[in-house]
C-alpha cells in the first residue's frame, strides 16, 4: 500500500534502497548510503552482503552506525577481516558489485568532493576526507551516490577531486585505464539521475512526487538535462516507511543512550 505521508529525506532513502538486490555485494558509506542499504536489507533484499570500510563483511546492524568503527558493525558481521585484506582482496579483487557513496559536492559527471570547500591550502571548510571512497569509486563494479540537492552541493566545478566519477565525461575513465563502470545512479531528495550513455552527464530520469522540473533546476549549479520520457518515482509504501522509521528510532535511542552513559 502506498503512503501519502512522507518527507523528502524518506523518499530519497527509500528510492535509493530499491535499486539494491539480494545478489549485491555492497561497499557501504556512512550516513545516507548506510540508511538506504539497511532499509533494502530489512525489506526486499534480506540476503544482500553489506561491507563496511573497517573490514566487516555481511554485517546486519540493528541500528545505523555512527562511523566505520562502530562496534555494532563488527558484532553483527559474518566475519571481520583486516583493512588491507578488505581493500586488496575484496575491493580490488572485483568482488564488490556496488560502491554506495555520499558527497559534499558533486558535478554533472559524478565527480565527488568530500575533502575541502574552497582552496585546499586555505579552505573555507575542511571536510572529513575521502577515507576509502577514492578506491571504492574506482574499483567497485559500479557506483551509486545519494545526497540532498542544493546549489552548494551540486556545482559546476568541484573544489577538490576526492573520488573520480566520469572526469570530463565521455570515455575519460577508460582513457585513464579505469575499467569499472563508475557512477551509474544518483538518488537525491528530489529525483533520480542516470548518466547519459555517451556523454556520461547525469540526466534526471525520474521526479519524486510533487517535485517539478523547476525545483530540480533551482537546486543545481548547472543546466539540468531531463530524460525525454521523464518518470515519477513511486511513493514509499507503508511497509518501507515503517521499516525506515523504526530503524531511525532505534538508532536515535541507542546513540542517545550511549551519550548519556558516557556522561
Amino acid at each position: 500500500m502506498i503512503s501519502r505521508d512522507f518527507t523528502a529525506d524518506e523518499m530519497m532513502t527509500i528510492a535509493a534502497s530499491r535499486v539494491l538486490s539480494n545478489e549485491d555485494v555492497c561497499f557501504v558509506g556512512i550516513g545516507a548510503p548506510s540508511a538506504a542499504c539497511n532499509v533494502a536489507r530489512l525489506t526486499h533484499a534480506p540476503d544482500i552482503t553489506l561491507i563496511y570500510e573497517s573490514g566487516t563483511i555481511g554485517t546486519a546492524p540493528d541500528v545505523l552506525p555512527l562511523s566505520i568503527g562502530d562496534g555494532e558493525l563488527c558484532e553483527t558481521a559474518l566475519t571481520t577481516v583486516s583493512v588491507p585484506e578488505m581493500f586488496r582482496y575484496w575491493l580490488q579483487g572485483g568482488w564488490v558489485t556496488i560502491g554506495f557513496l555520499g558527497a559534499a559536492q558533486i558535478d554533472r559527471f559524478g565527480n565527488i568532493n568530500t575533502t575541502v570547500i574552497g582552496d585546499y591550502a586555505a579552505p573555507t571548510v575542511r571536510l572529513p576526507g575521502g577515507g576509502g571512497a577514492p578506491e571504492i569509486a574506482s574499483a567497485s563494479r559500479e557506483v551509486y551516490i545519494t545526497m540532498k540537492q542544493s546549489t552548494r552541493g551540486f556545482v559546476e566545478t568541484i573544489d577538490f577531486y576526492t573520488s573520480f566519477g566520469h572526469g570530463e565525461g565521455g570515455d575519460h575513465r577508460q582513457r585513464l585505464g579505469i575499467s569499472t563502470k563508475g557512477p551509474s545512479l544518483l538518488v537525491t531528495d528530489l529525483g533520480i539521475w542516470r548518466p547519459d550513455p555517451q556523454t556520461k552527464e547525469f540526466t534526471v530520469v525520474s521526479l519524486h512526487p510533487g517535485v517539478t522540473r523547476q525545483d530540480m533546476q533551482d537546486t543545481v549549479g548547472w543546466q539540468v538535462r531531463f530524460a525525454p520520457e521523464l518518470e515519477q518515482t513511486v511513493a514509499p509504501t507503508v511497509l518501507e516507511l515503517e521499516v525506515l522509521r523504526d530503524l531511525k528510532a532505534r538508532t536515535k535511542a541507542a546513540h542517545e543512550g550511549a551519550a548519556r552513559g558516557a556522561d
